[in-house]
């Protein structure tokens, strides 16, 4: 596999190795002991699904207190996938990186705790699977608007096409939300 830094220390891009043949292919998509030589030594706790249409906005998520690191990959579809570091005396809070994951690609994205996170699917039907480091917690769960001017996120789609959740609609910018990062 492949390891692959992007400009967000401890943002990283994850390149598997997929074994192609006439039947199909092969990969795994998570061997802890790889991870762990790649530098990667996250306790995973809870694997998540999600299924979108095309043009769906998820996200910008995090959860305060009870941070999740993720590990996110597209099973069928493209998205492109955002992380935004949101701790507050970081030299890079606020800055943000994005991405293309795909089915096609199987690359990956590690988002460590301390970062919101979201994607807007580029296909319809698209799956994307995450690997999280603690548990779901609806009551912990908050969201970061996806288009926060003080962001500047390109996302590829136009504004008027997306499919937004009414919490993802009306999540405050960040200059609205409290952390404990």
């Amino acid at each position: 596999m492949n390891v692959v830094e992007t400009e967000l220390p401890g943002v990283l891009v994850i390149e598997p190795k997929v074994f192609p043949d006439a039947r199909g292919f092969f990969m795994e998509t998570y061997h802890q002991e790889r991870y762990r030589e790649a530098g990667i030594d996250l306790p995973f706790v809870q694997d998540s699904l999600s299924f979108s249409r095309k043009d769906a906005v998820r996200g910008l998520h995090f959860q305060n207190p009870f941070a999740q690191g993720k590990l996110a990959y597209v099973l069928q579809g493209e998205v492109f996938d955002v992380a935004v570091d949101i701790r507050r005396g970081s030299p890079t809070f606020r800055h943000w990186v994005g991405l293309e994951l795909s089915a096609e690609q199987w690359n990956q994205l590690l988002v460590p705790r301390g970062f919101a996170h979201g994607f807007v699917t580029l296909e319809p039907e698209t799956e994307v699977q995450y690997k999280v480091t603690a548990p779901y917690s609806a009551v912990h769960e908050r969201s970061l608007r996806f288009d926060d001017s003080n962001l500047g996120i390109e996302w590829p789609v136009a504004r008027d096409e997306l499919i937004l959740s009414d919490k993802d609609r009306s999540a405050p910018s960040l200059t609205e939300i409290e952390t404990s990062f």
